[in-house]
């Protein structure tokens, strides 16, 4: 016995000496699956999710499954869809308050995109929030339609930085900068804006503000005087947006599915939606994702450490 374990030892020495064993262990993002939620027939009305802060990067979590970024998977659920035929509406239904002023332009320009492609209805549906650039990427849907109790609205951006330069006086740390130029620095953590810095900051706002009154007044068919009277930043309740043109209905998510079904000249269809394994979607209020529709302190502890951000968001 003795005699066949040392063999053994020594046969696995050996092979440790002869190769590099090594074992992955990291998780592997799978293939999106199709599962129907409702309804039947052959056509298919395609329900994505926009939820949560709308940001290039993954949400921080404490899931040990890996992480989809949002612009990654609403562009490979579009791009599955614009393979299959049988996709003849897109339904969004948003819950969230915005996020970057870039994340909310690429999922606009995304879904923009996919309709020149496959030129088939979309429609938004709004939930508890549609806000800033919740709102931003609504304007992209065909249709807009806002459930009776949502918030929408907050047309405006948002610049968000620290000043943690207090701070870290209190602790005995100081940070100094060798620049090329006065305004390389700006927007640094490590001390307060100078008039002249805020004004260059205004400035780039106040381009950011003017591209999204312009897609407002375009996609929305409203003047753009009008729109900036009412785009100062507020929310609005779903019959204050209708009254002002920034809907064109209030309705829960089944009258959205009517009315995705009703654009594509359907009367039977299912509604299907697109998910990764082991993950729960049964009915059309279940998700993927279960972000809060509000910017959370982990979303903004991110966006800040990230430095200087300029946001379509609605933060209170």
């Amino acid at each position: 016995m003795c005699h066949r374990l040392a063999r053994l030892t020594a046969v696995l020495w050996f092979l440790v000496g002869c190769s590099v064993v090594s074992i992955d262990l990291t998780p592997r993002v799978r293939p999106l699956e199709e599962t129907t939620l409702e309804g039947s027939g052959t056509s298919k009305v395609l329900l994505i999710d926009l939820a949560g802060v709308l940001a290039e990067e993954p949400i921080l979590t404490l899931e040990s499954r890996p992480q989809v970024p949002l612009l990654a998977r609403v562009r490979e659920e579009l791009e599955k869809a614009e393979d299959d035929k049988q996709v003849r509406a897109v339904l969004l239904r948003i819950n969230s308050p915005g996020g970057t002023v870039t994340a909310s332009d690429i999922l606009y320009h995304d879904i923009m995109r996919f309709k020149e492609h496959r030129k088939i209805p979309v429609v938004a549906s709004i939930l508890d929030v549609g806000a800033s650039g919740g709102y931003y990427v609504a304007l992209a849907a065909d249709r807009i339609l806002a459930h009776p109790t949502t918030v929408t609205g907050s047309i405006g951006v948002l610049m968000l930085t620290v000043n943690a330069g207090g701070l870290l006086e209190k602790i005995g740390v100081s940070a100094s900068y060798v620049k090329s130029g006065e305004f390389k620095d700006m927007g640094s953590p490590f001390r307060s804006l100078r008039p002249e810095e805020q004004a260059l900051f205004q400035e780039l706002i106040d381009r950011f503000y003017g591209r999204f009154v312009e897609l407002v007044a375009r996609s929305r068919r409203l003047d753009e005087a009008r729109v900036r009277a009412f785009a100062d930043g507020r929310v609005y309740t779903a019959s204050q947006a209708l009254a002002l043109g920034l809907v064109d209905q209030i309705g829960y998510l089944d009258e959205a599915i009517a009315t995705a079904k009703s654009a594509a000249g359907l009367t039977e269809a299912k509604v299907i939606a697109y998910h990764r394994p082991r993950q729960y979607r049964a009915t059309i209020y279940s998700s993927a994702e279960t972000p809060a529709p509000a910017a959370t302190l982990p979303d903004l502890a991110r966006i800040v450490v990230s430095g200087p951000r300029f946001l379509y968001l609605w933060w209170p």
